[in-house]
């Protein structure tokens, strides 16, 4: 079997959440920091919004991934790292921090290989996903980061 002559290939940095594998393009990762930074916790900020961090005199608002999808928040480890993404929503780019598990590897995936998110008849936020991969034989969702955050929840995070 051939691969398909107009399929792009596309560039993603992997991470971990739980025993689940994500993705974000490689375009909008500023730069992955460690969890050692000190952290400015926001008095009645929603659970997933940990905090701010300090980037370069830029104040970045760092969201847990591991909560923002539902899932129970875990101990930092020494894995634990904070992806400052730069996205554009809505006309404009927004700076934010997520929180992950761990970080793997950048990877390539052709654009052939990827797939739309299949309507199993069940009522979840597929809408946060983008497409869904394999690498090295295992599933890779990729997540859709102008979905993944409300408008009201991307007021919120313009603290600059």
């Amino acid at each position: 079997m051939t691969a398909d002559p107009v399929a792009k290939v596309l560039s993603y940095v992997t991470l971990g959440v739980g025993k689940d594998r994500f993705a974000v393009g490689v375009q909008t990762v500023r730069e992955i920091l460690d969890n050692s930074r000190p952290m400015a916790h926001l008095p009645n900020a929603p659970a997933f919004l940990q905090g701010v961090i300090d980037v370069r005199d830029c104040m970045v608002p760092v969201v847990d991934l591991r909560l923002k999808l539902g899932l129970p928040a875990s101990t930092p480890t020494d894995d634990t790292r904070i992806l400052v993404l730069d996205f554009a929503f809505v006309g404009r780019t927004l700076v934010i921090g997520l929180l992950v598990d761990r970080v793997f590897e950048v990877a390539e995936m052709q654009t052939d290989n990827l797939n739309v998110v299949p309507d199993i008849g069940m009522r979840w936020k597929s809408d946060l996903i983008q497409a869904i991969g394999r690498l090295d034989g295992r599933f890779i969702v990729i997540l859709d980061l102008e979905r993944l955050f409300s408008d009201t929840e991307i007021a919120l995070l313009q603290l600059q």
